[in-house]
């Protein structure tokens, strides 16, 4: 039996609509932590010009590979990925998207997510990031505020992280912000990108 998320069926209609203008002209895309495949069945039928690359950490694996060959879709083998690894592995890609995975890593994590993108993307390369964040140390909603509530007890290393800590994470890794997209339910998409290479 296939788990499915009913959030990522709720948000993969406006997510699909940012990927839409902000990977124009990407061309193969790394999804980090893709959980049960929904959103990388989805956003590989919706945009076929992409080479959609799902990942997941090896002992979420399994199921993320039985979505895949359940729905037939048509996507190349996910791979086995823990972003604290380096170098992260498979063939070369010019943008990386994650969804609802900095809350639930720990901050060694987080650190090691942005290292890992800056090291993979290439010049003009695009970063987008989707979830709940924090802006000035405060949450934006008291459902943001009880979903971190519950995520802390849950694991104590989980947490909605400050966008400011985020960014400057990107900035160290030579990203730069490039969009900032208000979601449904108090969520947002980040979007970073590495500066074109110097003509």
């Amino acid at each position: 039996m296939l788990v499915t998320a009913e959030s990522c069926e709720r948000n993969k209609g406006p997510i699909l609509e940012v990927l839409r203008r902000e990977l124009a002209n990407a061309r193969a895309v790394l999804e980090i932590g893709s959980g049960t495949g929904q959103h990388a069945v989805y956003f590989a039928a919706h945009l076929p010009q992409l080479t959609w690359q799902a990942s997941e950490i090896p002992a979420l694996l399994p199921a993320l590979q039985a979505r895949l060959q359940r729905e037939g879709a048509r996507l190349p083998a996910p791979l086995a990925l823990d972003v604290r690894a380096a170098p992260w592995p498979g063939t070369p890609v010019d943008a990386i998207f994650s969804a609802n995975t900095l809350h639930i890593m720990g901050m060694d994590g987080v650190r090691a997510f942005f290292r890992g993108a800056g090291s993979a993307l290439p010049p003009s390369g695009t970063l987008c990031v989707y979830g709940p964040f924090n802006y000035g140390g405060a949450y934006t909603s008291e459902s943001n505020a009880q979903f971190d509530a519950w995520l802390k007890a849950r694991d104590p290393e989980s947490a909605i992280r400050d966008f400011e800590a985020l960014d400057a994470l990107a900035h160290a890794a030579g990203l730069t912000l490039a969009a900032d997209h208000a979601m449904p339910a108090n969520n947002r998409t980040l979007v970073w990108r590495r500066p074109p290479a110097a003509s």
